[in-house]
């Protein structure tokens, strides 16, 4: 399986860029072709996607981060790869993680692609596959009224408070 590729941008294109690595030419989606430019040199963690119509396809990106949240979106039923990078073009991974932690509906119903019921679902399916990620050691930058919020919730639930509890009083 591929996991990283280092190479040069041969081309770029709306939604994907063409990574050249010696005689050969990799395709990737990506969330944001825009930050590439031909001739550039990169190094992207790679995720492959087994479509059983269309075959294999690949999907790059630069952070561990950003292939993480695209892997939590794409295990939710219903829910596919494009709607994975959506998630990263509109909000990027560190939004969608606090938005899943705080089950805000209003940020999520932003993805393009999501309607209001697959936004519950997602977030149904997530809340505690994130919150797992979050207490692994994940941190969440430059969003320090949610980095309060989560160290409140870790601080109620070691003094044994249930989880429902907590997100019931963190919601008021």
């Amino acid at each position: 399986m591929i996991e990283h590729i280092c190479g040069t941008v041969k081309s770029v294109s709306d939604d994907s860029i063409i990574v050249s690595v010696g005689p050969i030419g990799l395709g990737l989606q990506v969330a944001e072709s825009k930050i590439f430019k031909t001739g550039q040199k990169v190094d992207l963690l790679v995720h492959m996607h087994w479509n059983s119509e269309n075959g294999p396809s690949f999907f790059g990106f630069e952070a561990e981060l950003e292939k993480q949240v695209f892997l939590l979106v794409i295990s939710c039923s219903g829910i596919g790869p494009k709607i994975g990078l959506a998630v990263l073009r509109d909000l990027g991974a560190e939004q969608f993680l606090q938005a899943i932690s705080m089950e805000d509906d209003r940020i999520l119903g932003k993805i393009g692609g999501l309607g209001p019921k697959k936004v519950e679902q997602v977030i149904v399916q997530l809340k505690r596959k994130v919150a797992k990620l979050l207490k692994s050691g994940v941190k969440i930058v430059g969003t320090s009224k949610f980095s309060d919020w989560q160290n409140l919730s870790e601080v109620l639930t070691s003094l044994n408070y249930s989880r429902g509890e907590v997100d019931e009083q963190l919601s008021n």
